[in-house]
């Protein structure tokens, strides 16, 4: 069966739909999604921009595990140099209580600048304030002491702590991660970081966790007639695309992206019919997810709706496997 996440970012950019209208669709359709074998949904951080981009995972992430049940609930990712790690902690582990043992927590240094310069943080300080603040994060959660008085965080987790990944593009982040985490999250696709990560929880005698390597579009989008909703999603698609070009050579790639090129069969965010879909999906393996964002860059809960619909009907049940 197909492996399929949503993901929400919650920009609300002024031509879109209202703010308050995008916040209750992204928990109805978690819920809906939940209740259909969506494997993980998917939350991030940014802060700042005039869209509206979710700036407070935590919060979010707690809202989506009160409407769903089986899911994984993924912050991925956590700006960590930018919060306090035991605060960052305790609301962790509410969310894990909420969630009943179900949140995963993928920790990043930050790139923005305007971030870093918003709450007062040096962005040449970002890897060490990730190094330094995931060994307390993790600690905390641990229920390690955190002073001579035996203090400890809580509330403590329902089971086994969260789960802790650190993402990021480079060998060094790859090697962070065997070092102070459970896991790598590889923020772009090159099994070369993989295999970096690897060899390094082998010279640490870790256990390396899976890591797949995420090479399926950004988001796709399924349609009954794909030229139409082209065109009802190109606004979106180009603001998506601009946004995150702008926010520094990170995002590279984003610059190279063109927006009809994008929307295409095989861009980084195709209009699909189901039959192309279901081709894509079997094409992706068994572990590589399906990424949907039915409400990318404030685009109508309704058109979200339609692919949605589209792909739990037309889609998942006729896969193989």
């Amino acid at each position: 069966m197909a492996v399929w996440v949503l993901m929400f970012d919650m920009r609300a950019p002024d031509f879109g739909a209202p703010r308050g209208e995008l916040y209750r669709a992204a928990l109805d359709m978690a819920a809906w999604a939940d209740e259909r074998g969506c494997a993980a949904i998917v939350v991030p951080e940014h802060h700042f921009s005039e869209d509206h981009y979710l700036p407070s995972p935590l919060v979010m992430a707690g809202a989506l595990a009160a409407r769903t049940t089986r899911c994984v609930i993924t912050v991925r990712a956590l700006v960590l140099p930018l919060h306090d790690p035991v605060r960052a902690a305790e609301d962790t582990l509410v969310v894990d209580n909420l969630s009943g043992g179900r949140l995963m927590v993928a920790l990043v240094p930050g790139y923005a600048p305007a971030e870093f310069a918003g709450f007062d943080v040096e962005l040449d300080d970002r890897f060490r304030l990730l190094e330094e603040k995931t060994e307390r994060y993790v600690a905390a959660l641990s229920g390690e002491p955190l002073d001579e008085h035996g203090t400890v965080v809580t509330p403590r987790p329902l089971g086994r702590r969260p789960a802790v990944l650190i993402g990021g593009a480079s060998a060094a982040a790859a090697r962070r991660a065997a070092r102070l985490a459970d896991g790598f999250s590889p923020a772009v696709a090159d099994p070369e970081l993989v295999r970096i990560y690897e060899e390094e929880c082998a010279r640490l005698g870790r256990p390396a966790s899976p890591t797949p390597v995420a090479e399926g579009p950004m988001s796709v989008f399924v349609s009954t007639d794909p030229e139409r909703d082209r065109a009802r999603l190109a606004p979106h698609v180009r603001h998506e695309i601009e946004s995150y070009a702008a926010i520094g050579a990170v995002n590279e790639a984003y610059r190279e992206l063109d927006v009809e090129a994008a929307m295409a069969p095989d861009g980084q965010f195709p209009v699909l019919t189901p039959e192309e879909c279901r081709a894509l999906v079997d094409a992706l393996g068994p572990i590589e997810p399906v990424v949907m964002k039915p409400l990318l860059a404030g685009c109508d809960p309704a058109l979200g709706w339609s692919s949605l619909e589209l792909f739990a009907t037309e889609v998942l049940p006729r896969l193989h496997g």
